[in-house]
């Protein structure tokens, strides 16, 4: 479908998927969050796609959070489902058995910070701040940045930056676990194909099931995680591409996966 606030670019089997309104510091407002759902189904579905970047326009923002003016007209009705259909969108990227990673380019506030979290990986530049300041304006995170924060830096570490509602550098956002690796900012887009390249050349039924365990198992005892872990392991042990994996090892070439 055309898009009016991303675009898309496919090479070598990766995607980029980039908010584009740079005039706005690619604030997410109502058509972003929708055009959003639609190009993670577009993506999850397309058979030439094997990973995806999610990244901003320009140089100053990945997505410097909601759009302010449109959100002020919102009753309790709206604002609600407004959060529910954020919610439902960043949790098809959370929930893509593809590699999600964002480039975080410069500010993720409030929203732009909730959707790098519902990516698998965030790499930072070294100007990019973050944090969810929505309760300096008399509300709260409403695309998940509550439930999926915590569970990355821990409960105290969450609600100090909520509570607060304060930015954070990346190397700030690094240190508490918040992103992944912080780079200049001329070297973001190259670490992230580096680290992009490593997971593509992993079988790929292996990588979907992993991230499946890891971000389902996050809200299941843990016993209930171990014996989803070991049905994924008993599935992987019957394909195709476990027995090249073996084969290569034990004969010292690289593998030929074909997600088989």
């Amino acid at each position: 479908m055309p898009y009016t606030c991303l675009t898309i670019e496919v090479a070598d089997r990766v995607a980029t998927l980039t908010v584009n309104r740079p005039d706005k510091l690619n604030a997410l407002n109502d058509a972003t969050i929708r055009e959003l759902g639609a190009a993670a189904q577009e993506l999850r579905a397309r058979g030439d796609v094997a990973g995806i970047f999610v990244t901003g326009a320009g140089s100053k923002a990945f997505v410097a959070g909601a759009d302010i003016g449109e959100l002020a007209t919102h009753g309790p009705l709206e604002a609600r489902e407004l959060s529910r259909r954020g919610q439902r969108v960043f949790a098809m990227f959370a929930e893509s058995t593809k590699p999600v990673i964002a480039l975080i380019n410069g500010f993720a506030l409030g929203g732009g910070c909730e959707l790098a979290l519902a990516c698998h990986i965030r790499i930072a530049a070294e100007g990019a701040r973050l944090g969810l300041p929505e309760t300096k304006l008399g509300t709260a995170p409403g695309y998940g940045g509550t439930q999926r924060l915590p569970r990355l830096v821990g409960q105290g570490r969450a609600l100090e930056l909520i509570l607060t509602g304060e930015m954070i550098d990346a190397a700030e956002a690094h240190r508490i676990g918040l992103v992944n690796k912080v780079v200049p900012a001329a070297e973001l887009r190259a670490t992230g194909e580096t680290m992009m390249r490593q997971m593509l050349e992993r079988g790929p039924l292996a990588v979907a099931l992993s991230i499946e365990a890891v971000g389902r198992g996050l809200d299941m005892p843990l016993e209930e995680g171990l014996a989803m872990e070991a049905n994924h392991f008993g599935i992987l042990a019957s394909t195709a591409d476990m027995r090249e994996g073996m084969a290569a090892f034990l004969e010292k070439r690289a593998p030929a996966f074909r997600g088989q």
